[in-house]
């Protein structure tokens, strides 16, 4: 007979609104917790881990930990995931790794869950708290369809309700509670024996390939996706869909993974970007057309100032037109003729 195995693995991510999310679920969990913890919050590069780690762990009963590579974990023990790196687990080790970069985030929420789960099974808790856009959703999914149980914030109570909508979307929850009867629940989940599963193996394949295990044409083709008319974001590769999520997801050949909202997300900001360089360009444009009729005029070349005169109003006309644009903000329709508000 198998010894009994309980839901001993919570993997928690979090965004936007994260720190103050996780230290108050830290400070709800007993010191004697019987279940490892390990936490995404996502990080730019450059945050400073240590502060972030002291915040979070400020109230906590157990100790809290920067994860470092190949470090056994321990039960009662809280594990957060370092700057620009991914915290994966595997085999009663933390794996901190630069793997490819998902949802243009690194850490990132999915790669964390989808390697409990590929690892661990229905031994895996994961929770879902506030953050803004979906990350989190693929891996709650992975999650479950592994046999773990899926806990998300309460989206009412969450300081940005996305994440948690998303997830209650698309993935779905066994629990969905506010934060201060979080902390609760978990120590009751964590007691509760559980059951033999399989893992699909979709799930072990991603699994491999935040570890860079597994990547290439091939590794696109065993996930049973589509290639798209769109390129990586990160990389400029080709992008391929992923068929089984609950979310439109896309990887590239090296691993780079984007859901749906990401991508139009990183589109709006390149947009937006673009646009400011051009509106840059036509100013200057415009600037040095008046300024060669002024000198064409001063010279006798009438006709020829006139013509740079009407060269610089058409090329007011575009530039009010891409300050009306990125007034609304891009991707929206601008508010001219036919799209002014009205009292």
């Amino acid at each position: 007979m198998q010894p009994t195995t309980y839901h001993d693995i919570i993997v928690i991510g979090a965004s936007a609104g994260g720190p103050a999310a996780l230290s108050r679920l830290l400070s709800e969990l007993p010191a004697e917790l019987p279940a490892s913890l390990f936490l995404v919050n996502h990080l730019a590069p450059e945050t400073a881990a240590q502060v972030l780690l002291e915040r979070i762990g400020k109230n906590s009963q157990l100790p809290c930990l920067l994860a470092r590579h190949e470090e056994p974990f321990e039960r009662g023990h809280a594990y957060l995931a370092p700057p620009d790196h991914h915290l994966l687990i595997r085999d009663g080790r933390v794996l901190v790794t630069k793997g490819p970069k998902e949802n243009r985030s690194r850490p990132a929420i999915d790669p964390l869950f989808r390697s409990a789960a590929a690892a661990y099974g229905s031994r895996v808790i994961g929770v879902v708290l506030t953050g803004l856009l979906d990350d989190g959703t693929a891996g709650l999914s992975a999650v479950r369809r592994s046999g773990g149980i899926a806990v998300v914030q309460d989206p009412r109570e969450a300081a940005y309700a996305d994440m948690p909508q998303s997830a209650l979307r698309h993935a779905g929850a066994d629990h969905c509670v506010p934060i201060a009867e979080m902390g609760s629940l978990l120590v009751n989940l964590a007691a509760l024996p559980a059951p033999t599963t399989t893992v699909p193996a979709d799930v072990v394949r991603e699994a491999q390939i935040a570890e860079r295990l597994l990547s290439g044409i091939e590794g696109m083709v065993e996930l049973g996706t589509t290639r798209l008319p769109y390129s990586c974001p990160d990389c400029g590769g080709a992008l391929w869909e992923i068929k089984h999520d609950p979310v439109d997801r896309f990887r590239c050949q090296v691993g780079h993974a984007h859901t749906a909202a990401s991508f139009l997300s990183y589109q709006t900001a390149r947009l937006e970007e673009t646009m400011w360089v051009a509106l840059r360009l036509l100013e200057e444009r415009r600037h040095m057309l008046l300024r060669l009729a002024e000198r064409e005029s001063g010279q006798g070349l009438g006709q020829m100032a006139e013509g740079r005169t009407r060269e610089a109003e058409e090329t007011a006309i575009h530039i009010e037109r891409i300050r009306e644009t990125l007034a609304a903000g891009p991707g929206q329709p601008s508010p001219g003729p036919g799209n002014r508000a009205t009292a």
